[in-house]
């Protein structure tokens, strides 16, 4: 056997040498074969078996192994050839068998023991790129001539296929809007010149879906009025596609326009095709979402007729949308009526009234709505009645809530008369006068005039009487109107736009003019929806005897003059209203006569009517001659008044005072003959207000009280030339003035006299001269 198949050495190659050391085995191994060959089969085979079960299985060699044991007996037959290889190729005798073995088994795939999903979103990518990548290739840009072209075509006969192509032509239009390149379905047009887009909206807005309603409809409806949809024609089979692509274009076109006149007209566009919408259901929400957006927040035209589209759909899908959409409006109203300014007021007014259009659409729908949030107004109120913490105050007393008020009594009002909505005038009622008593301070009398015109407005539209006089009234017993202003302020203080005051504020001049004109606007305005009433006689005695008491303690001319004039007015209607009841001929019971003899009075008019109508049409004059003049107002520079420091003042006032007081030494005695009067009264009036602003919400540092007292102090100190203010007080004389008295030489009993004398006529000074 080894004769037979074996050569020499001498005459084998390296490669023929490795190949056949590695097919060869050792002799023993060999031999240890042939003898278990020779033996029995039965023992053998046992034998065999016991021997693999005792041994266990070598391990498989890989290649780079067998490699280094070849090497390694290459040492031993072959020494010299051995070294050769040491000294020029060391590196192929060098090398780690183990790692080599290792890379050879890891070749093997070896499952892991958790298999990983392949996701398709990276292949769907590359191949949307790809795509994007070959149609843009294959873009056909658009040209003006394209679009004449289209615009004479769509004129003389528009056919299915060529109004594909005009909305494909928008379609890539709009896309350039919001820099999309494409999109999962693009366009095959291309626009990128600006004058071309400017030519095909303009086409597509004016024109297109007059030429498309002759397509659909042939022959005009013979009710104009009512609405047909296009859903109705037998071409719509042919054209919904193209017709749905566009309404998404035009919606995605109002979502990125920034100017008001361009998105003015797109809206008038959408709202001359909201049939084509109405046929669309996603359409048509995606259009009422924004067009909500836009009512809320957009530029004045654009809110117009923003509520114009929304109203249009609800008029003819009321079913379906009304009800998600009037929550969304009121969500939309209490976000955007956050903060409120002289710029804002108006826009608030109008998402007030146009809202209140939506919910008179159907009373039910409203019913629902209106119980619900009055119900969370009056949870608010309630927790911050029981819990009286700033926290529940202030969800209370702000713009949002006190709009809300406003809000519902306008609905209540609009709806009137209906007895689905009735049973929540009560309500609401209670609410409104909860908010006003929760913290009834003066600090926040701007708060409960707006709560007071909301009563107003709801007790004259529903003819529901609610007793609004008596929080008119207790205005005049917890404010002194003769208590001499602490500071003066150039700039009036508008009671619209604000809900509180500051203590700086209640000091001013200012807020007691304002709250002047502010009480006898509620009273007017009260009293007058109230005129004809049969029992207005009882209803105004007590105002008439109120006013009486202000008229006899009030020492201020300004403040007299508007009261008294309202006086008069209220008398004489009573009078009038006294003598026109007495020849009537039924009785109190006859509900039916008194409405109609109610009716008849207020037909007639009253004195107090003619007198409001008058007053309404001059208050409107001096609103706007104001809002005009607001611009030249603020360009005027004001002298700035600087107060001095409560501990400076003192020192400076004792070291420049130092020598008058030496010289004036019966000033303490001549002082002490002329009390200041109503200080101790508006001292402890300011104490009360303290105390309950300090058990209530919206206290303020007690600083600025002190500086007050201390401002009112170094007045008294300085030279006041303001004679009427002294006169009308009847308070103490100045140092000054004290002095000049002394050096004229009149006694203490000619200053009596002279403090007791004639009332002063008082003139509404814009400025004083105390500093």
């Amino acid at each position: 056997m080894a004769g037979g198949g074996g050569r020499n050495l001498a005459e084998l190659s390296l490669d023929e040498f490795l190949a056949a050391g590695s097919e060869s085995e050792p002799d023993g191994a060999w031999e240890e074969e042939v003898e278990a060959e020779a033996r029995p089969g039965k023992g053998a085979a046992a034998e065999r078996r016991l021997n693999e079960k005792a041994r266990p299985a070598p391990r498989k060699k890989g290649k780079a192994s067998e490699h280094k044991d070849q090497l390694s007996r290459l040492k031993d037959r072959d020494p010299e050839f051995y070294k050769f290889l040491e000294e020029n190729d060391r590196a192929l005798l060098d090398f780690d068998a183990s790692d080599s073995s290792d890379e050879e088994e890891e070749r093997v795939h070896v499952p892991p023991d958790k298999l990983e999903v392949a996701s398709d979103e990276e292949d769907e990518d590359d191949e949307q790129q790809a795509k994007v990548k070959q149609k843009r290739a294959s873009f056909i840009p658009v040209s003006l001539k394209m679009v004449e072209e289209w615009k004479r075509a769509a004129e003389r006969n528009l056919t299915p296929k060529l109004f594909h192509a005009i909305t494909q032509a928008f379609k890539a239009a709009v896309a350039t809007t919001k820099g999309d390149d494409g999109g999962a379905d693009p366009s095959k047009f291309q626009v990128t010149d600006a004058a071309v887009f400017n030519a095909l909206v303009s086409f597509c807005i004016r024109d297109l879906f007059h030429y498309l309603q002759k397509l659909l409809f042939p022959k005009p409806p013979k009710n104009k009025h009512k609405l047909i949809l296009p859903s109705t024609s037998p071409l719509w089979s042919k054209l919904r596609l193209d017709v749905k692509v566009y309404l998404g274009c035009s919606i995605q076109l109002l979502s990125c326009l920034t100017e008001a006149s361009v998105g003015a007209a797109v809206l008038q566009h959408v709202n001359s095709i909201v049939p084509y919408f109405l046929s669309f259901p996603k359409q048509c929400r995606a259009l009422l979402k924004q067009a909500i957006n836009l009512w809320s927040t957009g530029e004045e035209t654009v809110r117009v007729l923003a509520f114009l589209v929304l109203n249009k759909i609800c008029r003819y899908k009321k079913e379906l949308y009304l009800s998600p959409l009037l929550k969304q409006m009121y969500i939309a109203f209490v976000k955007n009526s956050r903060f409120t300014s002289p710029n804002v007021l108006p826009m608030i007014n109008f998402m007030q009234r146009t809202l209140t259009e939506m919910y008179a659409l159907d009373t039910r729908t409203s019913y629902q709505h209106a119980f619900i949030y009055i119900r969370q107004l009056a949870i608010h109120l309630r927790s911050a009645m029981t819990i009286r913490k700033k926290e529940n105050f202030q969800s209370v007393y702000n713009w949002q809530y006190i709009h809300c008020l406003y809000f519902w009594c306008r609905v209540l009002s609009t709806i009137y008369p209906s007895e689905v909505m009735e049973p929540l005038i009560y309500p609401l009622t209670q609410v409104i006068i909860g908010c006003i008593k929760l913290v009834p301070t003066s600090r926040f009398y701007p708060l409960r005039m707006h709560c007071i015109r909301a009563l107003t407005l709801l007790s004259e539209n529903t003819r529901t009487f609610i007793p609004v006089l008596p929080f008119i009234l207790e205005v005049f017993q917890q404010v002194d109107f003769n208590k001499k202003p602490g500071r003066i302020s150039a700039k009036p203080i508008n009671f619209a736009v604000i809900l509180k005051l500051s203590n700086a504020n209640l000091q001013e001049k200012v807020y007691r003019d304002g709250l002047i004109d502010q009480l006898y606007d509620l009273m007017l305005e009260y009293l007058h929806c109230q005129a004809y009433s049969i029992g207005f006689p009882e209803l105004v005695l007590p105002t008439i005897i109120q006013l009486k008491s202000f008229l006899k303690e009030c020492k201020i001319a300004n403040y007299c003059k508007p009261i008294r004039q309202l006086l008069e007015k209220l008398q004489e209607n009573s009078a009038y209203i006294s003598n026109r009841r007495q020849k009537a001929a039924f009785g109190v019971a006859s509900r039916e006569a008194v409405e109609q003899w109610e009716k008849e009075v207020k037909e007639e008019g009253t004195p107090l009517t003619k007198y409001y109508s008058q007053w309404k049409k001059l208050r409107e004059k001096e609103i706007q001659l104001e809002i005009s003049g607001k611009e030249r107002l603020e360009d005027l520079n004001f002298p700035e008044i600087k107060r001095k420091k409560q501990n400076e003042s003192k020192e400076e006032d004792k070291k420049e005072f130092k020598d008058l007081f030496e010289l004036d030494s019966d000033s303490d005695e001549e002082n002490a003959g002329f009390p200041i009067k109503g200080k101790g009264k508006a001292k402890q009036a300011s104490d009360d207000s303290s105390e309950a602003s300090s058990k209530g919400y919206g206290e303020d540092d007690d600083e600025e009280e002190g500086r007050y007292e201390i401002e009112e102090d170094e007045e008294g100190l300085e030279d006041d030339s303001d004679s009427d203010e002294e006169g009308r007080e009847g308070a103490c004389v100045p140092q000054g003035s004290q002095q000049r008295s002394r050096t004229g030489g009149m006694s203490r009993a000619d200053l009596e006299l002279l403090a007791q004398g004639d009332e002063d006529v008082v003139e509404d000074l814009a400025f004083s001269d105390d500093d």
